[in-house]
């Protein structure tokens, strides 16, 4: 008898296994979003979603009348109120689970992004691998209507040229929810997001005319970081400061530096950094808080335009790291002295690093750590920069050009 009911109760689980998924969505019953926006407008939230078509990315179909994605636009009191509102345009339900990423313009920034971020990380249909950056001269909706090369979809564009810029060149910074929220919480660090800028013709760059020559009039080009105290913006930070912040928390896997040549010549040697990492670690001397930041990096020559020099000597080997030490210190003192001076908000971690090491001290400070203490902080960074590499050829043919 019991082995029947234990057949009957399985045979029960099993039929209810198999009968389908409770909240099953059919794919032809969504809308899948791939990049969002919001805009702060009149105060209210202006929600911009980027839709992929799947019939028109396809390649058979992709010089088609139809844009690969379009556009659907609402605004609401709330986020959740403008999402909801666009059932209203949208054939289909919203579906935000394939989100690559999510735009912000600067007057959103401005008026804070914390109810923003709460939405996103509450809502079970947002996963936190997406890309988040913020608008500079142009909102979020104007962005998104930006029609781009290479990349059928331009959220696919955008996604794929952060990632890409930020390993080769170092100056871009892609964030994902998580680590903005962790940034965003943490009472010795601030955040950073890289900012997205509308190039050339951006009445052009909504068309297909954008695309259908080599020359692209409109592009959509990451430029500097978005500097928040807390969740508001507060200032920028140009490509060069952009790039001096990341080497300062050791982020940095991929950049390019150069030397002036000396004496007569007018060249420069390439530098390329491979590596580097960055250990921070805060004292305090006489009841005042100090930082030592030090940096080690690896790179290779990436190219020789002196023609006195020979590189395959270790003393000129020696002379050049020494010189990019040099170099760069003055280079990330300068963003140092600037994020102090001008923004006054720690976005280096130096709370953080004295947290670590000062734990009851940092208790006394953290509260007026950013207005008081931060910007009158003395940090010394110390460079340690290795050359491993100095090409295939140890000469350069350049010497053996003739006028």
């Amino acid at each position: 008898m019991k082995r029947i009911l234990a057949l009957i109760l399985l045979h029960i689980i099993v039929t209810l296994l198999l009968s389908g998924c409770w909240n099953r969505r059919e794919l032809n019953e969504l809308a899948i979003a791939v990049a969002a926006g919001v805009d702060w407008v009149d105060g209210r939230y202006r929600l911009t979603v980027q839709v992929a078509i799947p019939g028109q990315v396809t390649a058979k179909r992709s010089g088609g009348p139809q844009a690969p994605a379009t556009l659907y636009t609402a605004e609401g009191d709330t986020i959740f109120e403008a999402s909801r509102r666009m059932t209203q345009i949208s054939p289909r339900k919203i579906y935000f689970s394939h989100l690559r990423m999510f735009l912000m313009d600067e007057a959103m920034a401005r008026e804070g992004i914390a109810k923003v971020l709460d939405l996103l990380s509450r809502d079970h249909e947002f996963r936190p691998d997406f890309y988040l950056v913020v608008t500079k001269g142009a909102t979020a909706e104007e962005t998104l209507k930006i029609m781009t090369s290479m990349e059928t979809i331009p959220a696919n564009k955008l996604y794929e040229s952060l990632q890409i810029s930020e390993k080769s060149w170092s100056s871009s910074m892609a964030v994902t929810l998580d680590e903005l929220i962790n940034d965003l919480i943490s009472s010795g660090k601030h955040p950073v997001l890289t900012g997205l800028v509308i190039t050339g013709d951006r009445e052009i760059g909504g068309t297909r005319k954008n695309i259908e020559n080599i020359e692209t009039l409109s592009q959509l080009k990451y430029s500097g970081l978005a500097v928040f105290k807390f969740d508001k913006l507060v200032g920028w930070l140009n490509e060069r400061d952009s790039r001096n912040y990341r080497l300062v928390t050791g982020n940095v896997k991929s950049s390019v530096g150069f030397i002036p040549c000396k004496d007569k010549d007018e060249g420069k040697i390439i530098i390329e950094t491979l590596r580097t990492q960055a250990k921070m670690k805060g004292n305090i001397v006489n009841d005042r808080p100090e930082m030592d930041v030090k940096i080690r990096m690896e790179g290779n020559i990436g190219a020789v335009e002196c023609s006195s020099l020979d590189v395959s000597q270790p003393a000129t080997v020696k002379e050049l790291e020494a010189e990019m030490e040099e170099d760069l210190r003055r280079s990330l003192e300068s963003v140092v002295d600037k994020v102090q001076k001008d923004l006054k908000v720690d976005i280096f971690g130096f709370g953080e690093a004295l947290r670590h090491s000062h734990p009851r001290e940092w208790k006394k400070m953290k509260e007026a750590w950013n207005d008081r203490y931060f910007p009158n902080l003395e940090t010394r960074i110390h460079v340690d920069y290795k050359i491993r590499r100095t090409g295939t050829t140890n000469d350069t043919f350049l010497n053996n050009l003739k006028e």
